[in-house]
């Protein structure tokens, strides 16, 4: 019996709608313009997510970061009380390695871009790292071919490179890049070690864009005089939330700072870069659901109107039916899908607009269209269908049924 009803209403209300084509799509412009945004706004923070998740793992698990500035934004970062800290030197790398109890591993990576060349062929501002050799520990670095360099060839200062994927592809094209020379720095490095593709960091810097070579190699070529990273490893999570305050200590210890003294470094989680995260994305979220609620509300109220203009045209129609015995709870249902359907119809143009949208943002940032996203949008245009075409179906349901026959 419901299920004969709820047919019976959508059949009514499509013919209602489809008598007036321009009107019912000119009503759901509003839930146009808002399911677009909701569900482009839901694409974007999905695809983001994603890739945020992805990006982490490219830094490494149970790791923590020393540097010279803290991971922080937004008004309150007082970046003139970092800025005269005194440089980390590389050589902190080994110090905490023979002084940690809990680290597994501690790496110094030294950053700068650029050009590399292989015969005619170029790679402009490339990814240049100086890194330990334990870096393939601390940065989980996963190899496609060949090997990472060893500490004798670091020492020795020795013109060695483990390039990315992406490297790999502009320079050697279907070439096998082991064992090949590539000019970097004016110098002439031999190519040992291939990493696996990893992607973009998220979605905006490639991962695949890297070249390591030994950090003592990169200094004698680029100096020592740069900023230094620290990356320390810990076997589990419970070791790294009792090692970061072990390598505070130790960190103090080696520069010499007195129990008065405040921090002249930084120590960095990616827990740190989460809860960043977090305040961005619900900020994102806020004025997107605004923005979102504002023009389903418009869309909303024009679906109201054009309900109350659809009850009032169909009056006589309402009397006679009442007439042969039909209830008001049937004459409130029917107007009742009959908004429904309006935005549903509204929701699926917008659905359909926003696949475009997915695909255009994903060509320049990321974006990720679920299936989740899509029956949230149905899920929300049902409701405003309910929630606006309530009033004019009440009214049909409590007109009078002698009255409604009268009506011209």
């Amino acid at each position: 019996m419901i299920f004969r009803s709820i047919v019976e209403g959508v059949k009514i209300a499509w013919i209602a709608i489809w008598a007036n084509k321009v009107r019912a799509f000119l009503t759901t412009f509003g839930i146009v313009i808002g399911i677009v945004s909701v569900t482009t706004m839901a694409t974007v923070i999905d695809g983001i997510n994603r890739s945020f998740e992805s990006s982490l793992s490219m830094l490494g698990q149970n790791v923590i970061f020393v540097q010279k500035w803290p991971w922080s934004f937004g008004p309150n970062y007082n970046w003139w009380d970092y800025i005269n800290r005194p440089e980390l030197q590389i050589g902190y790398a080994e110090q905490l390695q023979e002084m940690s109890a809990y680290a597994e591993s501690v790496s110094a990576i030294m950053f700068r871009s650029d050009n590399v060349r292989f015969e005619d062929r170029l790679v402009q501002r490339a990814d240049i790292r100086g890194t330990s050799p334990s870096f393939v520990i601390t940065g989980s670095v996963d190899l496609e071919s060949g090997r990472f360099f060893t500490e004798e060839e670091n020492r020795a200062g020795r013109n060695v490179a483990v390039i990315g994927h992406g490297i790999a592809d502009v320079l050697f094209d279907d070439r096998d890049p082991l064992g090949q020379t590539i000019r970097l720095a004016g110098q002439r490095f031999e190519v040992i070690g291939v990493m696996k593709e990893q992607g973009r960091f998220l979605g905006l810097e490639s991962f695949d864009n890297q070249i390591n070579i030994p950090v003592q190699t990169f200094g004698r070529h680029y100096g020592f005089r740069r900023m230094v990273q620290l990356q320390v490893k810990f076997p589990d999570e419970a070791a790294l939330e009792e090692g970061q305050y072990e390598i505070e200590g130790l960190m103090r210890r080696i520069r010499r700072l007195q129990p008065d003294q405040e921090n002249d470094f930084s120590i960095n989680k990616l827990d740190m870069f989460r809860q960043q995260y977090r305040a961005l994305t619900g900020a994102i979220y806020g004025v997107g659901f605004f923005l979102t609620g504002l023009a389903l509300f418009v869309g909303g109220i024009g679906v109201m109107n054009i309900m109350f203009v659809s009850v009032k045209e169909r009056t006589k129609e309402v009397g006679i039916r009442k007439a042969v015995g039909a209830k008001s709870r049937e004459i409130l249902f029917q107007f009742l899908v009959e908004a429904v359907v309006i935005c549903i119809f509204g929701g699926l143009i917008g659905i359909l607009l926003s696949l475009g949208t997915t695909a255009l943002i994903n060509a320049f940032f990321v974006a990720h269209l679920d299936w989740s996203t899509v029956a949230q949008a149905i899920f929300i245009c049902t409701l405003t269908g309910l929630t606006f075409g309530f009033l004019p179906a009440y009214k049909a349901a409590k007109a009078d049924p002698i009255s409604s026959l009268r009506y011209e």
